[in-house]
């Protein structure tokens, strides 16, 4: 009972001050990312903030990363363009609906483990794609509403408050932690631009964030197969990017807080955050690095800044919207611009000479698909798919035999390396078969049979041996072995020498 209620840790110790005020720093930057998300999106900016609001609290409460910090975000949006396009927003909420029973699934079925299966490289790759697009994303508050570049003094203005933002931020550390640096740089902007009575774009000029408590709201679509045909790709897609970008994320504030998260209850968490925000006007979204980054660098590690940071959102949606749209951008622009140098894997650039070729073209190519696609998930499933192919042709090539004819004329082959589809080419060049004697002996002691490219394999290599009337046996073969052999019994018919002082320690299939 005690662990199914036990949602905080009550043993860790919580610096109230610093969660509370980072929270609220986060809570500030939240807005107008989301408001840009949802209407990346095509859908009303409160969509966006309901979902930063619900997918924030809830993940906060329940995910297996305490300080980690979920809305809405581009990945999520970008898959729904299409959708809302041809369908529109009532079929976004039942996707967002139907995405979140998805990663629940995932989430009781444990997937959560596959996250180990991402290489370093491909990790990387994803860090520095996403700090590259922060910073480019922050470059539009360099246009004009028409889409021109700024000039003149509206330029040196926001430069001006861009640059003074990111000093602070970079300096006030080294001097006291008092205050998060973030929220100080934000606020001593703000001040100065409304002191001075300065010129500049703030967040009501992107959209207005007004609004009341997110209104619960079943989808207004016909419950249908045709429907469910409708949204079940996208719904597929989100929750695939959603849990890839999650669990990624959960991965990178896991290195800097020295601690381990839990990427299953993260699924489980993302999944029922998810079906609630469909449920309460919410466009879902998944973790979001840069929000979760400031969180981390201002001190915070439990799960308050979060709740802190969904509540405030909330409060600003529905009391101070008017203070918060006077906010400058110029104070968020140069907070994301802190995160994105702060994300990027600066260390990844020192290794290119130290690396294998093979990593740093995974970690290109990640970090490109994730520039110029912005998908996230296809480009870490590109990643994992190169790296498996280079690490099985590496393997490939390592299968070795040591040949020897002992006192009684057999000949023996000692098997060196892993013997699976990637290397059963290189197995069947190792074999003599018409000059070896009557009686042959393959030796598995340093070797393991893997897949059903090995056991094949092993029909050929007995089989050519039959054919010429020798007889082979198979010796050392560990017990997973042996039962792929016992299981592929109808295609493959071999001697297996028992030997029974001899053991092996494997890992089951």
């Amino acid at each position: 009972m005690k662990k199914l209620f036990n949602l905080f840790d009550l043993t860790q110790r919580v610096d109230y001050k610093t969660e509370f005020l980072s929270g609220l720093t986060v809570a500030m930057a939240l807005v107008p990312e989301a408001v840009a998300f949802a209407l990346i999106a095509g859908l009303a900016p409160l969509t966006g903030l309901y979902a930063a609001f619900v997918m924030g609290l809830i993940t906060s409460i329940l995910g297996g990363r305490p300080g980690m910090i979920s809305g809405a975000t581009g990945a999520v949006a970008v898959v729904l363009v299409t959708l809302v396009q041809a369908h529109g927003v009532e079929y976004v909420f039942m996707t967002i609906i139907l995405a979140g029973l998805i990663q629940l699934v995932a989430g009781f079925l444990r997937v959560g483990q596959l996250i180990r299966l991402v290489p370093q490289p491909v990790v990387y790759g994803f860090v520095n794609g996403l700090a590259i697009i922060i910073f480019m994303s922050q470059l539009t508050q360099f246009k004009d509403s028409q889409g021109a570049w700024l000039s003149g003094a509206p330029l040196y203005i926001l430069s001006g408050l861009v640059l003074l933002t990111m000093l602070i931020i970079f300096v006030l550390p080294k001097l006291t932690k008092v205050i998060p640096a973030s929220l100080a740089a934000i606020l001593t902007v703000f001040g100065l631009v409304s002191l001075l009575g300065i010129d500049t774009k703030t967040v009501g000029d992107i959209a207005s964030i007004e609004g009341a408590f997110p209104p619960f709201h079943l989808p207004a679509v016909p419950f249908t197969l045709e429907t469910l045909q409708i949204i079940f790709p996208y719904a597929a897609i989100v929750a695939g990017v959603g849990l890839i970008e999650s669990l990624l994320t959960l991965n990178i504030v896991d290195e800097i807080t020295e601690t381990r998260g839990r990427g299953n209850k993260e699924a489980v968490a993302q999944g029922l955050a998810n079906l609630l925000s469909g449920l309460f006007s919410g466009m879902g979204g998944c973790a979001m690095i840069g929000q979760s980054l400031i969180n981390v660098s201002n001190g915070a590690r439990a799960r308050l800044s979060g709740i802190v940071a969904s509540i405030m959102l909330l409060f600003f949606v529905m009391f101070g919207s008017g203070l918060i749209e006077r906010v400058p951008m110029a104070a968020l622009t140069g907070l994301m611009i802190m995160v994105s140098i702060g994300t990027f894997e600066w260390a990844s650039l020192r290794t290119f000479t130290k690396m294998p070729k093979s990593d740093i073209f995974v970690m290109v190519m990640v970090t490109l698909v994730t520039v110029f696609l912005h998908n996230l998930a296809l480009a870490v499933i590109i990643g994992v798919i190169i790296a498996a192919l280079v690490f099985a042709w590496d393997n490939a090539k390592r299968i070795r035999a040591r040949k020897h004819i002992d006192d009684q004329g057999v000949k023996h082959y000692e098997i060196y390396g892993p013997l699976f589809f990637g290397s059963v080419t290189t197995f069947n060049e190792k074999f003599d078969v018409l000059n070896d004697p009557d009686e042959v002996i393959i030796d598995f002691a340093e070797s393991r049979v893997v897949d059903m490219s090995a056991i094949e394999a092993l029909n050929r290599i007995t089989d050519r041996y039959q054919k010429v009337g020798k007889k082979v046996h198979l010796k050392h073969l560990s017990k997973d072995c042996k039962q792929l052999l016992k299981n592929a019994e109808e295609i493959i018919d071999v001697n297996v020498l028992e030997d029974p002082t001899y053991k092996v320690v494997t890992n089951s299939l």
